[in-house]
């Protein structure tokens, strides 16, 4: 006999018996509605592993009386399913809507999903998607604009304590005391599915009662923290890591900084996104941000980890409470926007080296004030192409060691205004 995980024993058949997701199956949740109307349509299902999406897509299709058709993403053969879907669409009886459910559906290239488009757009085709990745990229847009995305949170230890509820009723007592209990639940991430992998593996255990977290840590396998490319991992927590220190709070910005390093993040890529954060978000409200971020890399990469990795915690830290300011980051791009409009214009020709007789008879180099003449070490003289007025693009704050930039250039900006050349 084929041997059968316990998550697929286990998996409930219709919707009134599946636990969580209470915003998409209570009494008057969406996916309730949906089926109530006895008109189904199309559906995307995204959320992580473990989460309930192939049992929300199969129980949702078994809701309705109508051919429902699974297929893999990972294992099938989409010629294989081409084939299965004509043959059943091509019967001369067959005049009711058809329910496939691809799971892993984002393994299928754009291309290939091009091919479900008249199918959904004459009507004889329900699509339902399971997937793990965000749909705006790993989807073809004209696909997922004929789909109701539906986004599945990871479950609740309330709804993960239901489902182990039902275990031990249809498959006896576990052999663990309920502080143990809730250590298997919290190691669970979230993931249905991997909570009764843990199950399982209590079945192969000594025969004695587990009664601690560290019991359960010692004889079951702890659950590698889900970090895939894929998924976005990788780019959603380095963005909250960015966010945390910008919102001056170094104990979320530790917590993430902790995550990435758990999940085998490499350590230089954060380093250079702590760099990007210093001159991006603090920049000269403190000028030792840039300095700090750019010394916790290098001892990184001499020391490498786990040593390492402290000097990029303490530079977490000192970036999340150091002041604040945006104020290089929006001149440099306000920068940017205008040279883009304005780079055919010319220099002006007093700044520019008279290298041959003819660049002087051009006027090269010609009434250029030589600013160390002038009191302040400033002439005032104007940079700016002639033809362009002055821009102001870069605002101090009044917060660090900006307040001291702020009155420099208020100062500079004053003796330029009191400056016939300017």
């Amino acid at each position: 006999m084929n041997y059968v995980p316990l998550a697929e024993k286990l998996r409930p058949k219709n919707l009134d018996d599946i636990a969580g997701h209470d915003q998409l199956l209570a009494e008057d949740g969406w996916l309730k509605a949906v089926v109530t109307s006895k008109k189904p349509c199309s559906l995307l299902l995204w959320g992580p592993p473990g989460c309930g999406k192939t049992t929300l897509a199969r129980a949702y299709g078994s809701s309705f009386k109508t051919t429902f058709l699974p297929f893999s993403g990972v294992s099938g053969k989409l010629a294989d399913l081409k084939k299965s879907l004509e043959e059943l669409l091509d019967k001369p009886l067959f005049h009711q809507q058809l329910i496939l459910f691809i799971d892993e559906i984002h393994r299928l290239n754009k291309a290939q999903q091009e091919y479900f488009l008249p199918l959904l757009e004459n009507g004889s085709l329900i699509l339902v998607g399971a997937t793990t990745e965000n749909p705006s990229m790993a989807l073809q847009s004209a696909l997922l604009s004929r789909m109701r995305v539906l986004q599945l949170p990871h479950l609740e230890e309330s709804t993960l304590n239901k489902i182990l509820d039902r275990c031990e009723k249809e498959h006896g007592p576990l052999p663990i005391t309920l502080e143990a209990k809730k250590s298997l639940l919290k190691l669970s991430g979230g993931d249905a599915r991997h909570l009764l992998n843990l199950v399982e593996q209590l079945e192969h255990l000594p025969k004695h009662t587990l009664h601690s977290f560290e019991d359960i840590s010692t004889f079951i396998q702890k659950r590698v923290p889900i970090y895939d490319d894929g998924e976005e991992w990788h780019y959603n927590l380095i963005s909250v890591l960015h966010k945390a220190v910008r919102g001056s709070d170094p104990d979320a910005a530790l917590y993430w900084l902790s995550r990435m390093f758990k999940a085998g993040e490499d350590p230089l890529f954060i380093g250079r996104r702590l760099i990007r954060m210093a001159v991006e978000d603090i920049g000269l409200a403190d000028p030792q941000a840039l300095s700090i971020a750019t010394h916790a890399c290098e001892a990184y990469e001499r020391l490498g980890s786990p040593e390492g990795e402290l000097a990029l915690a303490q530079a977490t830290i000192y970036l999340a409470l150091a002041p604040k300011s945006n104020a290089i980051y929006l001149a440099f791009q306000k920068a940017l926007e205008v040279t883009s409009d304005t780079s055919h214009l010319p220099p002006p020709k007093p700044f520019l080296n008279a290298s041959t007789t003819l660049m002087k008879q051009q006027g090269y180099g010609q009434d250029y004030l030589y600013d160390h003449d002038f009191p302040h070490g400033c002439s005032g003289q104007s940079f700016f192409p002639y033809s362009l007025d002055r821009i102001e693009f870069y605002r101090p704050v009044e917060r660090g060691f900006e307040r001291e930039m702020l009155k420099r250039k208020y100062f500079f900006d004053s003796l330029r205004k009191s400056t016939p050349e300017s």
